[in-house]
């Protein structure tokens, strides 16, 4: 009789795992963005919530949880229950660099998250001062050569993707320039629009309205393709910068046991809205180049990101304190 029993309850307990997965979700869905409202990871945030809402049968919640540059929220998206529940919609370009440059970081992306998708890309541009005697790529590495330590690149921070960017430029084209850290973005582009440093390698959502209303000159967009609202700008291919590619990579990811059905209803949820052209286009139009990607080939695209940086801060020999 007790065989019977155990039979019974294995057999019931394992059927009642199966429906709950399967008519997962019962609840709300939330997304975590570890910044505050507004910007980039944000507003595709808040385009993508009510698309993935109506095919997964739930609310989907958009939560933001600044702090730590982004360490916060992503840490209570590591530590909360595997249960597709809780998810990280973040920029995984900052976290893979601070994971790299800090020893402090309470999360591995490859150790805590299951990637699910990296969706979306921002592209980054070359842009100057109009002030500077450079209307290309090429005179600005010209110009840089001929002033050794002089010409000046602005940045957010030590390890920001702004400085990785420029010390791979200076790298590749072996030019010497003089790198001046600001503590937000907003600083760093008054500054640049008024000429007290010379050059950045600065995101095409953050500088296209300074490009457009001519307090900035784009000289190059590091991107395979021409970029739509800025098409007479030249790619970094065309202007003699073969396979230099920055962007701030966006991506969704769950704590790393969420169960495989739950993984694949998400994964059925997020290429349904990424692959639909409308939702591509509402991205474009803040500087998103989104598509959908597998969680297989996010898995990798987030090994190599890790990989990449970590390239960048050895062979710049980049330290913070």
């Amino acid at each position: 009789m007790q065989k019977v029993f155990r039979r019974f309850f294995g057999t019931a307990f394992l059927f009642a795992c199966t429906v709950s997965h399967a008519a997962w979700p019962e609840r709300p869905v939330t997304l975590i963005v570890p910044w505050p409202p507004g910007g980039g990871v944000d507003a595709a945030a808040r385009i993508a919530a009510p698309l993935l809402a109506q095919q997964l049968g739930q609310q989907v919640v958009v939560q933001n949880k600044p702090g730590a540059t982004g360490t916060l929220g992503a840490d209570a998206v590591a530590k909360a229950n595997p249960d597709g529940y809780t998810l990280l919609w973040t920029a995984l370009s900052t976290h893979a660099i601070h994971e790299v440059l800090y020893n402090n970081a309470p999360y591995k992306l490859e150790k805590d998250f299951m990637p699910l998708s990296v969706f979306g890309n921002i592209p980054y541009m070359v842009v100057v001062n109009p002030k500077v005697p450079a209307k290309t790529l090429g005179e600005l590495v010209d110009l840089a050569r001929a002033q050794p330590g002089k010409l000046t690149f602005g940045s957010t921070g030590n390890g920001s993707v702004h400085h990785l960017a420029s010390e791979r430029l200076k790298k590749i084209k072996n030019v010497d320039m003089l790198h001046i850290p600001y503590k937000g973005i907003g600083p760093l582009l008054v500054d640049l629009a008024g000429g007290e440093i010379n050059m950045s390698i600065e995101s095409t959502s953050a500088s296209l309205s300074y490009i457009r209303s001519d307090r900035l000159r784009a000289l190059a967009v590091a991107w395979p393709e021409r970029m739509p609202m800025l098409p007479d700008v030249p790619t970094t291919a065309e202007a003699g910068l073969e396979d230099f590619h920055v962007s701030a990579k966006l991506f969704v990811a769950a704590p790393i046991q969420t169960p495989a059905s739950v993984v694949k209803r998400l994964d059925a949820a997020i290429k349904h809205v990424f692959s639909d052209k409308s939702v591509q286009d509402k991205l474009l139009e803040q500087s998103i180049i989104a598509k959908y990607v597998s969680p297989e080939d996010s898995i990798k695209l987030v090994h190599d990101e890790l990989a990449g940086i970590r390239q960048v801060v050895e062979d710049a020999n980049i330290q913070v304190q």
